[in-house]
């Protein structure tokens, strides 16, 4: 049967479709990619761990920039790849740009930053990419999938990605003038990222060994309910074992009812996140976002349910729990 590959731009919508002889290819075993997989959780791991030992706000924002970047990069690599219609140099810049400036202002403890800037470049977001499709002819329909696919670019990645900067000057006794991160602040990003990362490996972990049942397989047919239980089992051994750990670190959780009930909703929200990368790759026809790291793929597969959970954490700090404090 042939593959299908996407070329040009005189579809509808922005691409062509011309069938292909697919390329024969091996799918790799489950214990390969399981191995793969391991060997780039313990290399991530350890470079969480080292810029957690530094304890300076360089960085860990530089690792987020980074990451941000990388992410962006191969979001539009994909769009690209697939023969849509998008604005890559304008939505590549933006998320430099807005990573920054918001980078900047965290450092200097800029008040307003949090509020003004966000919604700032959000504008600048939508009204270039507009701006940007006004050069030329309008597309009928490929016109907007361009500055729809540019938009949600920046507010997937960039936007939400960079929720987990925010959490680390969140509260003012966490704003340390000489150039390091509160201890209270990095404890809990690196909650949020127990938390999140072990819910992706019960999932991963659990549906990969029992997983008999179809979670939602018309986006992603490996995702299972055994998966899922998996997921929220893990998030709690995560959330919860680190808060019995560091209980004075992590006070600002407010107490084992918070602990547990945010360890539920976001192992939901890191699984969405999953998914939603799945049904940009599933519409875009991409395996990965990248081969950055082997057996994970892309930065994107790396960052794709932090970018759910980060906000979630930071409004649920921002308006139940620091509030109550």
């Amino acid at each position: 049967m042939s593959g299908m590959s996407c070329h040009g731009a005189r579809g509808r919508l922005g691409w062509r479709c011309a069938m292909t002889d697919p390329t024969p290819s091996v799918a790799p075993s489950k214990a390969r990619v399981f191995v793969r997989r391991a060997g780039s959780t313990v290399v991530l791991w350890a470079v969480v761990g080292v810029v957690f030992a530094s304890m300076r706000s360089w960085a860990y924002l530089g690792l987020l920039g980074l990451l941000t970047v990388v992410a962006t990069r191969e979001y539009f690599q994909m769009l690209r790849a697939a023969g849509v219609r998008c604005f890559p140099r304008f939505g590549l810049g933006l998320a430099v740009g807005y990573c920054g400036v918001l980078h900047a202002g965290l450092l200097r403890n800029a008040e307003g930053i949090l509020g003004g800037w966000d919604l700032f470049a959000v504008c600048v977001a939508l009204i270039g990419a507009f701006a940007l499709e006004m050069r030329g002819p309008i597309r009928v329909l490929e016109s907007l999938v361009a500055v729809t696919v540019t938009l949600c670019g920046f507010i997937y990645i960039a936007f939400l990605f960079n929720f987990g900067a925010k959490l680390l000057f969140l509260a003012p006794g966490w704003q340390v003038g000489d150039g390091r991160v509160a201890q209270p602040a990095a404890v809990l990003l690196l909650w949020l990222l127990a938390v999140t990362k072990f819910t992706d490996m019960g999932a991963y972990l659990v549906g990969s060994l029992i997983g008999r049942h179809k979670l939602i397989p018309h986006v992603s047919p490996g995702k299972t309910w055994e998966g899922l239980g998996g997921a929220l089992a893990f998030s709690q051994l995560a959330g919860c074992g680190l808060y019995a750990a560091l209980p004075q670190e992590l006070a600002v959780l407010g107490g084992w009812g918070h602990v547990v009930f945010l360890g539920l909703i976001l192992a939901v929200l890191a699984v969405l996140g999953d998914l939603a990368e799945s049904v940009v790759k599933r519409a875009l026809q991409a395996k990965d976002s990248g081969q950055m790291l082997p057996g994970i793929g892309g930065a994107l597969d790396l960052i794709d349910s932090i970018c759910f959970t980060a906000p979630a954490l930071y409004f649920y700090l921002q308006w139940v729990l620091l509030p109550a404090s």
